[in-house]
């Protein structure tokens, strides 16, 4: 009997332990953020997201994606 309560208040404290220390089964994680604006380089309709991307790159961004119903070019970055 006495070593099963110390082998529950080891496993008790270690439980503790991780969940105190954010690495237990519900660890938060912290996503990146990212930014979209409208690109001011892209001309006309946006058909090919690699075009975008490569105009977008020009411009500081590190990436685009064509989106809405007018297809235009909205340049991305991690905030």
């Amino acid at each position: 009997m006495e070593g099963f309560i110390r082998m529950f208040s080891t496993l008790f404290v270690a439980v503790l332990l991780l969940l105190a220390t954010g690495m237990g089964p519900n660890a938060m994680v912290a996503e990146a953020r990212t930014c979209e604006t409208l690109s001011h380089k892209f001309k006309g309709t946006c058909l090919r997201e690699s075009n975008c991307g490569s105009v977008c790159q020009t411009e500081g961004f590190t990436g685009g994606n064509c989106r809405g119903l007018r297809r235009r070019c909205f340049c991305t970055k991690h905030c």
